[in-house]
């Protein structure tokens, strides 16, 4: 599924996906949990502000984002309280 993505260029210049659009949501990256490279795509596994786990695939020719992969939701640790 093409998405819309808006990214940082770091110190070193290379760019970090920090927010997404699919369809008419937009999604916060709070943090980008790895990172890999295929001679054909980027690959980044972000964690979104809502808790949900995805990766986001950018293809290396034309420069498209992708959502690749929902891989689920973040469960609270041990012992967190869940506020109601």
């Amino acid at each position: 599924m093409r998405i819309g993505v808006e990214c940082y260029a770091g110190y070193r210049g290379e760019e970090e996906p920090r927010v997404f659009t699919l369809g008419e949501q937009r999604v916060e990256i709070a943090e980008i949990v790895d990172r890999w490279i295929t001679p054909e795509h980027r690959y980044f596994k972000v964690k979104a502000r809502d808790g949900r786990v995805l990766v986001l695939r950018q293809d290396t020719a034309s420069g498209e984002w992708e959502l690749a992969a929902l891989v689920g939701k973040e469960r609270p640790s041990a012992g967190a309280r869940t506020l109601h």
